[in-house]
């Protein structure tokens, strides 16, 4: 089984996604399941996790919603308000849904470098385990000291490292993100999606070797058991297409025995979100 841990959907609309900005009109246009399959299963793909593109508690009904009715879409990583009085009650219905499998927030736009840290933030996330909950950690390296913190503050929470942190692939930058993200991994509660990396890179002039030795870092850091590959799809387009994309992880890890890949192209992705089987 493939399972592709991370891309998204959305029906655009520029007051919906104010972030898809000048130089990004690859993006603004709509972007649904049976899209996403069409390039997929050519690869392989029996299934995807969708990710939030959106801060609000609609899109995770939404997304809900497309998986009820796409068996190709396996698991949804939705949002909501983890500082809200009503987070609790917000969890309980979404995590109801046995495709409801984790939450992310845009961490990478919050100014302050220690926003994981707050108070009533980490309490939300103290609601996410009991429920059998994942957390998606979306962050620039600037931003890894403080997750390295909130990963060894709450050691049975299940954390995922979204696209290696947002390394500086373009200005060739190995340093101090390396030595951050070496230390994330050594908390064996936190895995990493080997995706988003191409629009880390120069857009139109990228090259696989400018990926290497950070895709290096991350197998050496993390292992095959805990990572797991991602399109980052329809993101990707502004860089390369969904086969290009995918292309990129599978030549890296293509010296892997065959166990090991199998980890990486599905199996630690279902063992990390709980994915259920397909009714038979």
């Amino acid at each position: 089984m493939q399972i592709d841990a991370h891309q998204h959907f959305w029906t655009y609309t520029v007051a919906d996604y104010p972030w898809i900005g000048d130089g990004m009109e690859r993006l603004a246009a709509d972007f649904q399941p049976v899209d996403l399959e069409a390039v997929a299963r050519p690869l392989g793909f029996t299934g995807s996790v969708a990710v939030q593109a959106r801060q609000t508690v609609a899109e995770s009904d939404w997304l809900l919603q497309l998986a009820d009715a796409n068996p190709f879409l396996r698991g949804v990583v939705g949002w909501v308000d983890l500082r809200s009085p009503a987070v609790s009650e917000d969890l309980a219905r979404l995590a109801a849904h046995d495709r409801f499998v984790g939450v992310r927030h845009v961490v990478q736009d919050e100014p302050d470098p220690r926003f994981l840290m707050g108070e009533a933030f980490i309490g939300g996330l103290r609601e996410l385990q009991p429920l059998g909950l994942t957390y998606d950690l979306l962050l620039f390296p600037h931003q890894l000291p403080a997750a390295i913190e909130l990963t060894a503050l709450l050691p049975d929470q299940p954390f995922v490292l979204d696209h290696l942190a947002k390394p500086g692939v373009k200005a060739g930058e190995i340093e101090p993100w390396q030595t951050a993200f070496t230390q994330l991994a050594s908390h064996p509660n936190v895995c990493c999606k080997l995706s988003g990396l191409v629009t880390e890179a120069d857009w139109a002039a990228w090259k696989p070797d400018d990926f290497r030795r950070y895709l290096d870092v991350a197998l050496e850091s993390f292992g095959p058991d805990r990572l797991m590959i991602g399109s980052d799809w329809p993101v990707c387009l502004l860089a390369a297409d969904y086969a290009k994309a995918i292309d990129l992880v599978t030549t890296a890890i293509a010296s892997l025995t065959p166990t090991e890949q199998a980890a990486i192209r599905g199996g630690t992705a279902t063992r990390f979100y709980g994915l259920k089987p397909l009714p038979t």
